[in-house]
């Protein structure tokens, strides 16, 4: 009997779309029955998206409040497989990923299911995933492997061509100097070469190994100084979430976190990063390495 897989997006700009498509090949070539659902939130996201609309997102983000989805179709009862795929705002879920596990219908074909995860990201994706696990955990979804694309340029760099990229909607290179922002289009086609280890880890019954074969391939990896970041940064988003949520001018104090985010990435972040890379990194090389690898599976503590 074919094998059934449901593959889960939702997309504004168009960049998840395309990675889905790539991993989702060796899939139909395979010969399995793939069900390709895309998320629609009822009141949608703009794309391009001004600064003050996505900033206006973080609380909920956060948060982990729903928004109402558009009604979604499934193919079958029942899947071998559900390939969840989402990005990260604010170093969380997306909203239109986190609505998901309020779905009724979907939280039934996730319970006892695997599930592999497939991230397209800036940079900065392990305080979101580890909000999925817990999600997943909680609708009884079979977490078995995490692959995870982002854009490979510097942290200030990519932060300068995403911005760009949202607001105007233009995925070429700013002021003619800057790179492409997103993605790089070889490692959009690459997520091909990962769908083909999870088709194999599918047919031959092998998804407990599969992460460590996806590991082996680079489909994810972890950089030091950015998980040094991230997870900081997600103690105080959360503190800041918890904050504005409780005022009544919101757009206010949005606008605040807003100037308190752009100078703590492009002014405190890297005075602390050298400071910790000469100072105390050496001391506790064994504790990053430890969490690390703990970031790389997929196994929620």
């Amino acid at each position: 009997m074919n094998k059934k897989v449901l593959f889960l997006y939702f997309t504004q700009s168009g960049q998840l779309g395309e990675i889905v498509n790539k991993f989702s090949q060796p899939f139909q070539e395979a010969g399995f029955l793939c069900d390709v659902v895309r998320v629609f939130p009822e009141n949608a996201f703009p794309f391009p998206w001004k600064m003050d609309q996505f900033f206006e997102v973080m609380p909920a983000s956060v948060m982990e409040k729903p928004t109402t989805l558009s009604q979604m179709s499934f193919k079958y009862d029942k899947y071998d497989l559900i390939v969840f795929a989402y990005q990260p705002w604010f170093l969380s879920p997306s909203i239109p990923a986190t609505s998901l596990f309020f779905n009724e219908e979907l939280k039934k074909r996730i319970k006892d299911t695997p599930v592999v995860t497939l991230i397209g990201s800036r940079n900065m994706w392990i305080s979101a995933q580890e909000k999925i696990k817990r999600q997943l955990k909680n609708v009884g979804g079979l977490l078995k492997g995490n692959i995870v694309l982002v854009d490979k340029h510097s942290n200030l760099t990519s932060l300068v061509t995403i911005i760009y990229w949202m607001k105007t909607g233009k995925k070429d290179k700013y002021l003619g100097v800057f790179p492409n922002p997103g993605v790089a289009p070889s490692d959009i086609e690459s997520t091909k070469l990962y769908g083909e280890t999870v088709v194999e880890a599918v047919e031959n019954n092998t998804l407990n190994k599969l992460q460590e074969q996806l590991i082996e391939q680079k489909a994810v990896e972890v950089k030091p100084n950015l998980m040094f970041i991230e997870t900081r940064g997600a103690m105080l988003f959360k503190i800041w979430a918890n904050f504005i949520e409780k005022k009544k001018n919101k757009t206010f104090w949005l606008r605040i976190f807003k100037y308190y985010l752009f100078i703590a990435i492009f002014l405190v972040a890297p005075i602390v990063i050298i400071i910790n890379t000469l100072i105390f990194k050496p001391f506790i090389i064994n504790k990053i390495k430890h969490k690390k690898n703990y970031f790389l599976q997929t196994e929620l503590a």
